[in-house]
């Protein structure tokens, strides 16, 4: 029984219905559910979730299909954002939920998924006929059901041919035009997913990719009812040998999950509330604060970093607790989360996620007499080059505007407390994904240099101090000829006001480039000795 409009929450409860289709990347490639057990927040999602069904066709040759509806699970092993998605909405709502997935890795918009000409694998009439035939067994049940998103995740293999690529745009918006004609939904809302940049593509395919995501911002900022939905900050699978990767792997279509979640949410105002700002500021008035700048990627971010993993750490208890003695500042993921004002500094992270400030302002406070700050800016689906002051082709990834703007900002928030500040140091981490790709290894310590010059300029802090820590590059025969350590030293040695930090022994880790919750906690400790070290 087909319900029009949103869900009205006065009425009887409804069945909501969201489809979710495109490539590989929306498939779950390279995932495995028996994974899920090193990722604490989604502990259960390898579980079948009874009370939302699941209608789904994945693949190319050898399709998985359900054959009708079944409880939500992963499929062979799959993992999906289907999965974290349906346990985040259902926890907020209490309808039901279904989803309908249909998704093929290496299918392109301008031809399999082309609604008036399609072909290769002819994924549109696909589409339509799984969406209508499990709509119709809902319709034989009695169930009254509303169709509340249509989630699309597909574009790089748009990027491969080049009329697809320009045409991305004008393609996507008569997409959208015909799924809703189609399924009779002329209000019908779509999430377009961002293609991750934190894969190997969003180095080598830089611009490409920039050109997908141009017509894909096109069509949501003039189409109301399309939502862009940011997904570049998310985990990626690590592969072989220099351990860059094309998929988000098992923690990340887990992350995608909650963002497609958040997204959906936030239309029927349902989003979770914001963090907590500071009640009371710790400082006395007058007196100078000592503000701490940390910036960088995935693992001053925290990628794989968990609070749930701190109880099993020497002291990590403590790091649970907000510490309202140090005001805590942030903007992680680009600008994804940002902080509500000042905050006590404690995890922060967007998934139960935590980064290297909390140790390292533990360490200072234990040290320092004077009144302290930490601010934080991050973006872990970004390389070095974003960083610089002048960035790439891809415009909407540079960086460099908005991480100045963020440390005046934060120095103006101190002074609005009626406090003095003084800019301790930025403690910037060295881009993991550019250790594993020759050309950006290569110019890591050169773009690094210019980032910390023109820093100190816009920021007019001649004598302003840059703490660069490195942990051990990717040992690698692709990329081990350019000896980025020996670089970054030199360009330390040559400025009286950089440190090189070597954390070469960190704790082990599972995977290459990212590290987990005890190194990233040794990697705090690492930055404030080396603060300490130079006073």
């Amino acid at each position: 029984m087909f319900t029009a409009g949103p869900v009205d929450p006065a009425k009887a409860k409804v069945t909501r219905v969201f489809i979710f289709a495109g490539q590989s990347n929306m498939v779950g490639s390279d995932s495995k559910a028996a994974d899920i057990v090193n990722f604490p927040p989604f502990a259960g999602l390898d579980q079948p979730q009874p009370k939302v069904e699941f209608s789904y066709i994945m693949g190319r040759e050898d399709k998985l299909v359900s054959k009708g509806w079944s409880e939500l699970a992963p499929v062979q092993g799959v993992v999906g954002p289907e999965l974290s998605f349906a346990r985040k909405v259902a926890s907020k709502v209490d309808d039901s939920i279904a989803i309908i997935k249909c998704a093929a890795g290496g299918t392109h918009l301008g031809g399999d998924w082309n609604p008036d000409e399609p072909v290769g694998f002819e994924m549109y009439p696909l589409l339509m006929e799984l969406v209508r035939s499990s709509l119709a067994d809902l319709d034989k049940r009695g169930i009254e059901y509303q169709i509340e998103g249509f989630f699309w995740h597909q574009g790089e293999n748009d990027m491969f041919n080049d009329s697809f690529m320009e045409n991305y745009g004008a393609n996507l918006r008569n997409f959208v035009a015909k799924v809703r004609r189609d399924l009779e939904r002329p209000e019908l809302r779509f999430f377009v997913g961002e293609l991750c940049t934190k894969t190997v593509w969003g180095m080598d395919l830089r611009s490409s990719m920039y050109r997908i995501s141009v017509g894909q911002k096109q069509v949501a900022e003039k189409d109301v009812l399309v939502d862009y939905v940011p997904t570049s900050h998310v985990g990626v699978e690590i592969g072989g040998g220099a351990g860059l990767h094309y998929h988000y792997g098992t923690l990340g279509q887990l992350e995608h999950g909650v963002n497609y979640a958040d997204a959906y949410l936030a239309t029927i105002g349902l989003q979770d509330a914001p963090s907590e700002a500071l009640a009371k500021w710790p400082h006395r008035k007058g007196k100078t604060v000592q503000l701490f700048v940390l910036a960088g990627h995935r693992n001053m971010e925290g990628e794989r970093a968990f609070s749930q993993e701190l109880r099993e750490l020497p002291k990590g208890k403590a790091l649970l607790k907000n510490n309202d003695k140090v005001p805590f500042r942030y903007s992680l993921g680009g600008g994804y989360k940002v902080s509500n004002g000042w905050e006590a500094l404690g995890p922060r992270g967007y998934y139960d996620t935590l980064g290297p400030e909390l140790s390292f302002g533990r360490a200072l406070e234990k040290k320092l007499k004077d009144p302290m700050a930490i601010a934080k800016f991050t973006h872990s689906g970004s390389q070095i080059i974003d960083w610089t002051p002048g960035g790439s082709e891809a415009e909407s990834r540079n960086l460099y505007p908005d991480f100045i703007a963020f440390v005046e900002a934060s120095m103006e928030a101190v002074r609005q407390e009626g406090n003095r500040v003084e800019l301790a140091g930025i403690f910037y981490h060295v881009g993991e994904n550019d250790m594993s790709f020759y050309p950006y290894r290569e110019q890591a310590a050169s773009r690094i240099q210019a980032f910390a010059n023109k820093s100190r300029k816009d920021l007019k802090q001649p004598k302003l101090t840059w703490y660069v820590s490195q942990q051990p590059p990717t040992d690698h025969e692709s990329v081990n000829k350019s000896d980025v350590t020996s670089r970054i030293r030199q360009v330390a040695a040559e400025d009286k006001y950089m440190v090189h930090i070597e954390a070469f022994d960190l704790p082990d880790q599972r995977k290459e480039l990212v590290l987990d919750t005890a190194a990233v906690v040794a990697l705090g400790q690492i930055l404030a000795e080396a603060y300490l070290a130079r006073r």
